[in-house]
């Protein structure tokens, strides 16, 4: 059972390192966007609300989607004037009981709680409220929901690591080459 759950974390970052990678090419089209909208604005004095809209739907989409990659090579932000002397094993234990009893509990009430946000959206087929706007805004708050179980996902994979390196089963210095 261990080794079929620690073959399972593995799979799961394989598929969260190529949809982080896939991010950000998103990134790119993002820079390209906002470069675009620049130009126009100040070489032409022209505006368009797509355009400023495509740029935060852009922004949100990376964000959201890959926080989970951030989360697969530990490169979230953290305070850990404590963290930081604890051993190798000290803090996959840590780390293991901060998943869950913070991280599940919170991602999944923003599951919850976001569900019937989208939903009223989606029965509404809403827009953006600007003329000349995105109009499918309800996809956009679809990742909201998307994002937050690749996050869901990717902890599941980060306290089944958490849980071998606290054991001594594996070294915690593998956690960055694992994927590659």
């Amino acid at each position: 059972m261990a080794l079929a759950l620690r073959q399972l974390a593995r799979r799961i970052d394989a598929a969260q390192d190529r949809l982080g990678r896939g991010v950000s090419w998103i990134m790119l089209l993002m820079v390209l966007v906002v470069f675009f909208d620049v130009v126009l604005r100040y070489a032409f004095s022209k505006s368009a609300v797509w355009l400023q809209e495509l740029e935060w739907h852009l922004f949100g989409v990376v964000y959201l989607v890959g926080a989970a990659y951030t989360m697969l090579y530990d490169e979230h932000v953290r305070v850990d004037i404590v963290y930081s002397r604890f051993s190798s094993r000290g803090k996959a234990w840590v780390d293991f009981i901060l998943y869950l009893v913070f991280f599940y509990p919170s991602a999944i009430m923003i599951v919850w709680t976001t569900w019937p946000f989208v939903a009223s959206s989606y029965r509404v087929m809403e827009g953006s409220p600007d003329p000349g706007g995105i109009p499918l805004r309800f996809v956009l708050k679809s990742v909201i929901i998307v994002g937050f179980v690749l996050l869901i996902i990717q902890a599941f994979s980060q306290t089944v690591k958490n849980f071998f390196w606290a054991m001594g089963w594996e070294e915690r210095a593998v956690r960055v080459h694992e994927v590659h």
